[in-house]
């Protein structure tokens, strides 16, 4: 007990903190550190002689000496101690130099050996201030166009040799050449990930700049816009991002030359909702934040004998044209699209009016956890600019909300300003891992990573990326004996780390390749099980949608691992047969909506409307909350026992009946904007399952009960009803 006293008096010793800081324990290694020397000290049998006497004269208080001063003559070994738990204590100058991120600039000598012209072209959506640029990347000797999509990618690849400027082809997952014997052309389109930094262009482009503040990938444009090397960088995208990009430039010594560009045709935000999918008109582009709600919204519309294109982020780039394709041209009965903010960029279509579904945006936080939250400005604004497009059949675009509660959120979204560029995103790179691996060789990738976080230096332009992704997938391998430089390259693959299928594919890739056995193209097709026939229902398109994605992590290694990914060329070919069948699939979506709930097992709960997708928590909580303009003089929650992928019919497992008077009192407390935030309901789910029980009042079959009226058939029958 007096060894464990004066322990603690050691631990709150401001001296010994001081000291602990000194040798790099900073607070929370300080007290990681003490637990476990206090743990040695206690539980040990024994401990070394010259520990064990300073512990005997601390307790005894041998020679009457002042018991604090004593209790300082523990540090020495409790440095030790934490040397032992925290290897990087013993470098920690090193390390910090290594991880000193404060002048990106001079990672790329190439880049700073030249004096770059920088322009950057500023405007909103349907500006001319890409085409401008592009048009300079045409008429130069050599030039690189830098975007943030391979369908961006592949149209100037597309727009270049259709000019005749010979132009390659480079993605992560693809190498296209423009000359047959595949010397590399003059000029190259790429995804920005791929641009190089070492080679030298008259001309380079990086596009959607204002993507450099990007939680996850916001690294590559601060990579592209200080270590391209070309004579001159145009840069587009908003105009929130000048400030930032005009003051990174003056690190460089170089000046920023700024061409605004204004709107080419009106965007008109209209005065009233469209209310009802009656009021539909050729050229209206539905945009929904869920899958869910596409779904719902793609069968209403079918359902009144109209037909509409789908386009969503999870689509192969080959769907998403062909769908666009199908809405765009104008011999096609299809001429309306409901999409996700997947049309935000990427993809060219002839929308005359962009209806927001919902103006709420489901997000993962931090913790993984599902929140949501009104779209940003610059969210709205870059979708909204969708309609309208100059050059197309539109002359003008318009704007609105399917709810009138909605439209004036909207308005006040697009009126506020779009928040300034901040920082830019900047990501360890492998040589900075590998330096930190030579001074810590026990430690593991996913606690490299963090270690150089915590020790990272940035000044106030710049910000670490979130590196979630990257210690997910690290810690998924850790046990396959790979070397350092092959682990990182894996844990940098891109992937939905959501989707299990493809999670559970690249451990067994890291696994095969870490036996050095090829993985060939019978083993491929024996693990996706290909061929793969059309899909019967919406969980078996998912199923092929993640296949899709497994050829593209196969192909992004190929490129990597070129002698233990052989099969490039043939994985391509099934590649482009399974876009058929998905695109087959997504044509067919509504049928495949009604299999799935045709589908559900006896016995689940019923649905709400034919229309409503529940999620697939087991447990789901919905609400109904009074919306502008609806007499609704109820507010209902339930929790319906819901199994995965299921739907329901009715509205039975409601528990509790709310006032309106309260739903108002409560304001944005209430349950129903409680749940919204939390990501448990969508506006479209809250609208459906108003809309039935409206439906069920007029018609006088309830269907529901408040509290109030289970008490009263309670007491007439004596029975409670339920």
């Amino acid at each position: 007990g007096e060894v464990l006293k004066n322990l603690n008096k050691f631990y709150k010793r401001k001296e010994i903190q001081r000291l602990g800081a000194e040798n790099g324990l900073d607070a929370r290694l300080f007290h990681q550190a003490f637990i476990s020397f206090r743990k040695y000290i206690m539980e040990s049998s024994s401990v070394s002689a010259d520990l064990h006497i300073i512990l005997n004269d601390i307790c005894c208080g041998a020679g009457n000496v002042c018991l604090l001063g004593h209790v300082d003559d523990l540090f020495p070994f409790f440095l030790r101690h934490a040397k032992q738990i925290f290897p990087m204590l013993d470098c920690m100058d090193d390390l910090r130099k290594i991880s000193d991120l404060r002048l990106p600039p001079n990672w790329y000598p190439d880049a700073r050996a030249i004096q770059r012209k920088i322009i950057f072209h500023a405007g909103p959506t349907n500006s001319g201030k890409t085409y401008h640029a592009i048009q300079r990347f045409l008429s130069a000797k050599s030039g690189i166009y830098c975007g943030p999509l391979k369908l961006l990618a592949h149209e100037i690849f597309q727009k270049s040799n259709d000019a005749n400027v010979p132009c390659d082809l480079v993605t992560g997952e693809e190498r296209v050449y423009a000359n047959k014997d595949a010397r590399q052309a003059p000029h190259i389109a790429c995804t920005i990930e791929m641009c190089s930094t070492n080679t030298p262009y008259e001309v380079a482009v990086i596009d959607e700049i204002q993507m450099i503040r990007d939680p996850a990938r916001g690294w590559a444009w601060t990579r592209a816009l200080l270590g391209l090397c070309a004579e001159e960088i145009h840069i587009c995208g908003e105009p929130a991002a000048i400030d930032l990009v005009t003051e990174l430039m003056y690190t460089t010594g170089e000046e920023v030359e700024v061409r605004n560009y204004k709107r080419l045709t009106p965007l008109t935000v209209l005065d009233h909702a469209l209310e009802s999918l009656d009021n539909l008109q050729p050229g209206d582009c539905v945009v929904c934040f869920s899958k869910n709600d596409i779904y719902s919204i793609s069968r209403q519309i079918e359902a009144k004998g109209l037909e509409c294109a789908v386009i969503y982020g999870s689509l192969p780039p080959g769907t998403k044209l062909e769908q666009a394709k199908k809405f765009n041209d104008p011999n096609d009965p299809c001429k309306i699209l409901v999409a996700t903010d997947a049309i935000g960029m990427g993809l060219n279509l002839c929308i005359k009016r962009i209806i927001f579904n919902s103006i709420v945006k489901p997000t993962i936080n931090e913790k993984g956890e599902k929140e949501i939250d009104s779209i940003t400005t610059s969210q709205a604004l870059q979708i909204a600019g969708r309609a309208g497009r100059y050059g197309s059949s539109f002359k003008q675009g318009e704007v609105t909300t399917m709810h009138r509660d909605d439209l004036m959120q909207l308005k006040e979204i697009l009126n506020e300003s779009v928040r300034p560029v901040k920082a830019a995103g900047l990501h360890p790179t492998p040589e900075q891992i590998e330096m930190f691996a030579y001074h810590l060789p026990d430690a593991t990738l996913s606690n490299l990573i963090d270690i150089f976080v915590s020790l990272s230096q940035v000044d106030g332009l710049y910000f670490v990326c979130n590196i979630d992704d990257f210690k997910f997938l690290a810690d998924m391998i850790q046990h396959i004996p790979l070397n350092l430089r092959s682990r990182y390259v894996f844990c940098t693959a891109p992937l939905n780390r959501k989707e299990p299928f493809v999670c559970t594919t690249l451990l067994k890739f890291a696994r095969q390749f870490s036996r050095n056995e090829p993985l060939t193209f019978d083993w491929l097709c024996r693990h996706t099980k290909w061929p793969l026939p059309s899909p019967k229902n919406i969980k078996e398109l998912v199923h092929l949608e993640a296949v899709h994605d497994v050829f593209d992590l196969y192909l992004w290694l190929s490129y990597r691992f070129m002698d233990m990914f052989p099969d490039a060329a043939l994985v391509r070919d099934i590649q482009k047969k399974l876009d058929g069948i998905i695109q087959v699939g997504v044509c067919n979506i509504t049928k495949l909506i009604r299999a799935s709930q045709s589908a559900a097992a006896p016995g689940a709960a019923e649905v709400v409307s034919e229309d409503f997708p529940l999620s697939r928590t087991k447990r789901d909580t919905r609400a109904v909350s009074d919306r502008q303009g609806v007499k609704s003089t109820e507010a209902l929650s339930v929790a319906v026992e819901v199994p995965e992928g299921r739907r329901v019919k009715n509205l039975k497992a409601y528990r509790s009946a709310t006032r309106q008077e309260d739903l108002k009192s409560h304001g944005r407390g209430s349950l129903a904007n409680r749940l919204l935030r939390e990501g448990l309901l969508t506006q479209e789910m809250l609208r459906q399952l108003e809309s039935e029980w409206q439906d069920q009042h007029r018609n006088g079959t309830y269907g529901l009960r408040s509290k109030r009226d289970d008490q009263s058939s309670s007491n007439e029958t004596g029975k409670k009803k339920k």
